[in-house]
């Protein structure tokens, strides 16, 4: 007999393989199934639960149809949602291995640095600046940063009042609702 943990994991793995089969692009099964509101973060809602699915047969099964489709690479995924740029700094060193990595595997660095992205790495292998000397991760309220004058403007006269800046506006989603705020303990997708 199943247990329910193992029931779980089939329903998210039937999920996939039914995706899968209707062979989509790349960008719409990670959606789907991976994603923000995919099939598996619906089904783990909790970092642990979802910790545990990616260490499961069935989350490995699901990685595997995702690169299958990745090989695909079909026109549709610009079509499919829009993408982003991030910019990351790393060391010299670190770029020249990331290229010298991708011609060897006759593959592009962005392509690489994704299917790098896509893979589960446990929460001992990010550091944290803010751990302390015994390695653990204290947890460190924040405070707001003391009110200070306003810079003076180019130009202006000294004592002139400073021009009013804009209340910065609350990032809105395509719906106008507002997202919920960041949280770093959050499983990576």
């Amino acid at each position: 007999m199943l247990t329910q943990t193992s029931e779980k994991y089939q329903e998210v793995l039937t999920v996939a393989d039914n995706l899968y089969r209707q062979d989509p692009d790349w960008v719409t099964y990670f959606r789907e199934v991976l994603g923000i509101d995919g099939a598996v973060r619906k089904a783990f809602p909790s970092f642990d639960e979802l910790a545990a699915f990616e260490q499961s047969e069935e989350f490995e099964k699901i990685q595997k149809q995702l690169v299958k489709l990745r090989e695909k690479r079909t026109t549709a995924d610009a079509d499919t949602e829009p993408t982003r740029v991030i910019t990351v700094r790393l060391p010299k060193s670190m770029h020249e291995y990331l290229r010298t990595e991708a011609h060897d595997l006759r593959t592009s660095m962005n392509k690489l640095c994704i299917s790098k992205l896509l893979q589960v790495i446990g929460e001992e292998m990010i550091p944290n600046e803010r751990a302390g000397s015994n390695g653990t991760r204290p947890i460190k309220p924040v405070t707001p940063a003391p009110a200070t004058k306003p810079p003076q403007s180019f130009g202006q006269a000294p004592g002139a009042a400073a021009p009013q800046a804009r209340p910065q506006q609350p990032l809105r989603t395509p719906e106008g609702q507002t997202p919920p705020p960041f949280k770093p303990n959050q499983p990576r997708f």
